[in-house]
């Protein structure tokens, strides 16, 4: 743990302009900008105050500010939502975390859901004590997003609709299918259901297995939404899936070609 240390007056003012100029997260590029210094003893500089402890390093090249009030430089991410946004992008807030986001559910969840363009080697990364979990997508499946301010930054979180498509696509990333199904009833029942965008959003994602899990759950929890059972219906693709490729399943469901628990069928 890096103690503060004190800067000579040139360094302050430069860093005071710096901070200035820039919203959340410092890079060589933001900094040699502002500063109209080349890229090389911007680094120099920026490593400099990193190490007298003004600042935090992130990732190489990019660093955020350490609150005035710290006595130490290894702080914890103020938003992590910035940060993935400035490593990750282009890319959004999903999952459980854009859950959480739009009261979709009331489960605290450590771990911040990233869906990016990008393919790092990674996918659980850890940075300044913040978990991630990455899932990659391709550039065409980046819909279905709202903006949102987080202090000066606008950051991409996917809208409700679209953060039931990917948890429907994808149980993981809500935690596995049964918090992914409290999350479906939540919003079922919440101002903010729109079954008619969703299966447009499952339509433009491609992922047959959405229309399966959909249609069966629809029928199990939410009957009354005949036209939305009946378009799922409409759209299976050939092959089976599984409700949750985490669980082990032992029974299909022929009429939405869908692998279950047995004890699903039961409830």
């Amino acid at each position: 743990m890096e103690p503060l240390k004190g800067l000579g007056k040139a360094d302050r003012e430069r860093l005071s302009a710096v901070l200035r100029a820039t919203k959340g997260t410092v890079s060589v590029a933001q900094a040699a900008k502002v500063l109209s210094l080349p890229a090389t003893p911007t680094a120099k500089m920026l490593a400099r105050w990193a190490k007298a402890g003004w600042l935090s390093r992130v990732r190489r090249g990019l660093y955020v500010p350490v609150p005035l009030e710290s006595r130490t430089s290894d702080v914890p991410l103020e938003d992590p939502w910035v940060i993935a946004a400035q490593l990750y992008g282009p890319c959004y807030i999903g999952g459980w975390s854009a859950a959480e986001h739009w009261d979709l559910t009331e489960q605290i969840f450590r771990t911040v859901v990233v869906v990016t363009v990008q393919r790092p080697r990674d996918r659980n990364p850890t940075i300044k004590q913040t978990d991630f979990l990455l899932r990659s997508v391709q550039e065409k499946a980046l819909f279905g997003m709202k903006s949102v301010w987080r202090g000066q930054v606008k950051v991409d979180v996917s809208d409700p609709t679209r953060t039931m498509l990917d948890m429907l696509s994808d149980p993981q990333l809500g935690g596995g299918i049964r918090s992914t199904v409290d999350m479906l009833k939540n919003y079922l029942k919440s101002e903010k259901k729109d079954l008619a965008l969703l299966l447009e959003y499952a339509s433009r994602l491609g992922n047959g297995a959405v229309f399966k899990r959909l249609g069966f759950l629809l029928e199990k929890f939410s009957p009354a939404d005949q036209e939305a059972i009946a378009q799922c219906r409409e759209r299976l693709t050939t092959g089976n899936a599984k409700l949750d490729p985490a669980l082990e399943t032992d029974k299909l469901v022929t009429r939405w070609r869908l692998w279950v628990p047995q004890r699903w069928l039961g409830e």
